[in-house]
């Protein structure tokens, strides 16, 4: 359809099945039609067969190609739909389309009669479903909703009937059933009226033998890809067994088998599953079973379809659909949306469609229609007959030839059918000659063009629908040369080169460039800034490549253009670089400390390789390290070498670097891995060192060797040591690699004896090296005897000071003491602890209970461990200080003197005796606290600066400090004095006291006026 802008209907979207809900909302159904199409298609609709009148009928309209159906009913709008689509080049019809409703009707009303039965027997509850559509799924209420009947090997509800089948009744049945219904679309239930179930009295139902009541059909037709589910349930006393088989074959794996063997389920449905199958029906009584055909068919599937085709009248058009199916689809033709039969120039046969000798009448749409009984498939395609005079385009036509070369003249016009075509020039008819000949396409050929051949040649065509003819103008040019120079260079990487293109030609052509990299273009912006273009003369351009890469390296070429010609120069450009990687690194033998590596050589990119470097990692290197090697250099015609001072039992891989005059290249793909074999270690523990531990131990300690160099399986270390001046070693094996001290105990040697001490290793190939002798000291234990002259006396209520002196000096030196306490009405174990922080000899316990009797111990520790206690030393706490606070505070401000009396504090029995108070004076705002004492209860104090000071008062007592009075805020004013006359009085008490007190103080003090202040 290139050169067309007209085209026939072609399908976007084909009406699909549809369920419509009767109770919806929208009240409208829509059926989809869409169509591309120049000009215009135009849509109309059919229902089973008869065309829809969209106009007469109030209830349709067509939207687009959309059909509309407003108020749809079953009665009236049920069935199949296909949409017509035409325009002046043809017409399609679609697929037809299933509209279907979705509905839900109630049960009738009328009461349901009992269903009186014996135990034992069998029973059957119909449900008799209202009418539904599409299918509806069955489950039954037992008295009532929502407690349902539980499917098992005696019950089952058959989804085809909706029947309740119970295969032997027992007295727990008994009771009222309602048989619910659902319609898959729409979701709806409704309920059936109940059907009672009664137990007859006359007896059980003695044993029977199974009755099939339930079965799928002989023949049931499935659709691959969907789940098939069989039924099958028998009544039967006892409860029956069932079983099913595939006659003739197995049922298949993916089957489930579901409600107690009731339902086989098979998904995903194919067309091996069809078959005979069978279900059994068992008990002790018996058997029975029932057979039927599963057939799996499937809808007709296209394999290839029809394109749209352009002919020439008098051509001969065949076209050919094929499609899948099961059973096999049969095929039919419609031209127009017509049915299309054989005629005289007309053959069909298996989906083929021939027609002779096409004339324009046979334009139109076409379509092949794949069916069988289960649907039906369409293809479409256009058929546009051509019928032109000839045409030209472009016309006149201008040629260049170069001179001594061949020249084509082509002659095509745009003409249907084929035009007669024929050749002159002026007025002469050309005759075919060695130099001048006519080709089958009707091209002219020129061989070899001379001077002579400039001019115009004139090719006319002719048809039954007119003629037309062409000129072609042509001009006869010099050859062009073209030189690439220099024309093989050789550069190192990083150096830059130019390559220089010149052409010589016909001065009135214009001449255009290119140049190729190994034969494709080069692209200038891609390459980063190294190829650089520059046109010095109308006739040469230069190539620079600056700072050159080994990529650069290649077959540069220069091509040049002109209207009449073309030519191509070629230059090699090498570029000598670092040696590529060198192959496959081979580990030719693996000893101990040495491996023997070969490799071949990579490319030596125009340097040859001078050297060689082994490199080799390991999960105990950082990275790859270079390796000593044999011989030392590898030199560049090598290769093969030995890595030499590896280590052993360690797992290495190695790789190959070359370098050349240019420098050093990329590294070989590493070897595998491989390790190297095993032997007697060779590196001695180091830091060995000791000391500390318990009484009698001596403890030796060293940094382990690691993993790099314990050289095989089995490593582990030897600990020696002697007493100072003794001769013989004693030796002893610690068998963990990881392990990085050894303890050793005897009761005989003193603390803090001397030892000579080394450490050596091992492994399952002999003994390593020992370390340098070190000195190592015995443990000098823990401390061995108690404090001495521990005294406790207490300070106040919560406080209790201890004191002692430390054991006699000696090995077992106390680093701290911790003092244990506890009140002498409980045990030990209950009491506290306390270490100090250091090793003083003194501590204040604090936080006891007042007026209490503690006992005390102290023992020393140090790192080892804890030294015996001492005895138990007692002391008591002093009664607890009096709970009631100063009270009654009056203060006589007079200048920055304040003078203040409060009542006496009264102590209980149960409390310490009073010996005094403290006063605390702070300044707002500022940390710092004054305190003063006094005997008395009353005090002067002097406020210096200017500020709120806040005044506290607390009763001191031999148990402590009492509770803290009421805060007292005085104010004094910054940098006046306050005149010597004048005093304030003050007060925390009620009116009448403070009068009384006013009284009092007016009596005795000397000033002339008074203020009082509350």
């Amino acid at each position: 359809h290139s050169e067309r802008e007209e085209l026939g209907p072609v399908f976007v979207q084909e009406p699909h099945d549809a369920i419509f809900a009767l109770d919806s909302e929208e009240k409208k159904v829509m059926m989809s039609c869409e169509a591309r199409g120049n000009p215009a298609p135009v849509y109309s609709w059919f229902i089973n067969g008869t065309a829809v009148d969209v106009e007469a009928d109030y209830r349709y309209s067509l939207i687009d190609g959309n059909l509309i159906i407003a108020n749809a009913s079953e009665t009236a709008d049920y069935g199949r739909y296909q949409c017509k689509v035409e325009n002046s080049y043809g017409t399609v019809l679609s697929r037809d389309a299933l509209l279907q409703f979705a509905y839900l009707g109630s049960f009738s009303g009328r009461t349901r009669g009992g269903v009186s039965v014996r135990e034992g027997q069998g029973v059957v509850l119909m449900c008799t479903p209202p009418p539904h559509s599409p299918e509806i799924m069955y489950s039954w209420v037992f008295n009532e909703f929502p407690s349902f009947v539980a499917e098992d090997s005696r019950r089952f509800i058959s989804q085809v009937t909706g029947n309740l089948y119970v295969s032997k009744v027992q007295p727990s049945d008994v009771g009222s059933y309602i048989c619910l219904v659902k319609n898959t679309v729409t979701n709806a239930r409704v309920l059936s009226p109940p059907t009672p179930l009664t137990l007859r009295t006359d007896g059980l139902m003695g044993e029977y033998e199974p009755k099939i009541e339930v079965h799928f059909p002989l023949s049931v037709p499935a659709a691959r890809g969907v789940t098939v589910r069989l039924e099958c349930f028998a009544l039967g006393n006892p409860v029956p067994t069932i079983t099913w088989r595939k006659m003739n074959g197995n049922i298949p794996k993916k089957a489930r088998l579901r409600k107690s063997q009731a339902v086989l389920e098979i998904p995903n449905v194919q067309l091996e599953d069809s078959g005979t199958y069978e279900c059994k029906a068992e008990n002790p009584r018996g058997g029975t079973a029932f057979k039927g055909h599963l057939q799996v068919y499937t809808f007709p599937q296209w394999i290839s379809t029809i394109n749209d085709s352009q002919l020439d009248s008098g051509d001969q058009l065949h076209w050919e659909c094929k499609a899948t199916g099961k059973p096999r689809p049969t095929y039919r033709w419609l031209r127009n949306g017509e049915p299309f039969t054989p005629q005289s120039r007309v053959e069909m046969v298996n989906g083929e469609l021939i027609i002779q000798k096409v004339q324009q009448a046979d334009s139109g749409m076409y379509q092949c229609v794949a069916e069988n009984k289960y649907g039906a498939i369409y293809c479409s395609a256009e058929l546009h007959i051509l019928a032109s005079p000839p045409v030209f385009s472009p016309n006149p036509v201008r040629l260049i030839a170069t001179l001594g070369k061949d020249m084509l003249l082509a002659c095509r016009p745009r003409a249907s059918p084929k035009p007669r075509v024929t050749w002159r020039r002026g007025d002469r008819r050309i005759q075919p000659s060695r130099r001048i000949m006519l080709l089958r396409n009707n091209t002219l050929r020129i061989i070899n063009s001379t001077r002579s051949d400039e001019g115009n040649y004139v090719c006319r065509a002719e048809n039954q629908f007119g003629s037309a003819e062409m000129t072609a103008m042509l001009w006869v040019k010099e050859a062009m040369r073209v030189d690439l120079s220099p024309s093989r260079v050789e550069v190192t990487v990083g150096e830059s080169v130019v390559l220089s293109c010149r052409v010589s030609h016909d001065p009135s052509l214009d001449v255009a460039f290119q140049w190729l990299l190994n034969q494709q273009p080069l692209n200038f912006q891609q390459e980063g800034g190294h190829f650089e273009y520059t046109q010095t003369q109308s006739s040469t351009v230069d190539l620079m490549i600056r700072s050159i890469l080994l990529k650069h390296a290649g077959k540069y070429g220069c091509r040049a253009q002109t209207s009449a010609d073309t030519v191509f120069a070629e230059a090699e450009v090498l570029v000598r670089g670092p040696p590529g990687p060198p192959g496959v690194v081979i580990v030719e033998e693996i000893m101990d400390t040495t491996a023997t590596l070969s490799w071949s050589g990579g490319v030596d990119n125009h340097s040859p390789i001078s050297s060689y470097n082994l490199q080799a990692r390991s999960p105990f290197s950082l990275g790859w390290q270079t390796l000593r090697t044999d011989p030392e250099p590898v030199t560049g015609d090598m290769e093969s070498a030995m890595a030499v001072e590896l280590n052993p039992w360690v797992d290495y891989e190695f790789r190959v670097v070359a370098s050349n005059a240019i420098g050093t290249g990329d590294p070989s793909a590493p070897s595998r891995g491989v390790r190297t074999k095993e032997a007697v270690p060779s590196v001695a523990p180091a830091n060995v060192s000791g000391g500390n531990g318990r009484r009698h131990e001596l403890v030796i300690s060293w940094e382990p060797v690691s993993e790099e160099f314990q050289n095989g399986e089995g490593f582990g270390y030897i600990v020696a040591f002697r007493a100072n001046g003794t001769r013989g070693w004693k030796e002893k094996m610690v068998t963990s690699a990881d392990s990085t001290m050894y303890k050793y105990r005897d009761e005989t040697f003193p603390p803090l004896t001397p030892f000579e001490v080394k450490v050596g290793v091992y492994n399952n190939k002999g003994d390593g090296p020992f370390s340098g002798v070190v000195t190592v000291y015995s443990a000098e234990g823990e401390p061995r005897e108690a404090p001495s002259e521990v005294k406790a006396s207490s300070i106040s209520s919560s406080e209790i000071k201890v004191t002692w002196r430390p054991p006699s000096p000696g090995p077992g030196r106390p680093r701290g003491y911790e003092v244990s306490y506890w009140k002498d009405s409980e045990q030990e174990e209950s009491g506290n602890r306390k270490k100090t922080a250091g090793n003083e000899t003194s501590m204040v316990l604090t936080g006891l209970e007042g007026n209490s009797v503690y006992l005390i111990t102290v023992r020393g520790f140090n790192s080892i461990g804890q030294g015996p206690a001492s005895t138990a030393s007692t002391a008591k706490t002093k009664k607890d200080p009096p709970v009631q606070p100063p009270a009654n505070l009056v203060w006589i401000q007079e200048g920055t003197n304040v003078s203040l009396n409060w009542d006496p504090v009264k102590s209980k029995d149960n409390e310490s005796d009073v010996i005094g108070y403290k006063v605390l004076l702070s300044q707002e705002g500022r940390v710092h606290n004054q305190v003063m004492r006094t005997i008395t209860p009353s005090a002067v104090l002097s406020l210096p600066e200017g500020g709120t000071y806040i005044i506290e008062v607390r009763a001191v007592s031999e148990g402590g400090e009492g509770a803290t009075s009421s805060q007292v805020r005085v104010l004094t004013s910054s940098g006046v004095r306050v005149k010597s006359g004048q005093r304030s009085v003050h007060s925390l008490l009620p009116w009448d006291c403070l009068l009384a007190l006013a009284l009092r103080i007016s009596q005795s003090g000397p000033g002339p006026a008074k203020e009082i202040h509350s």
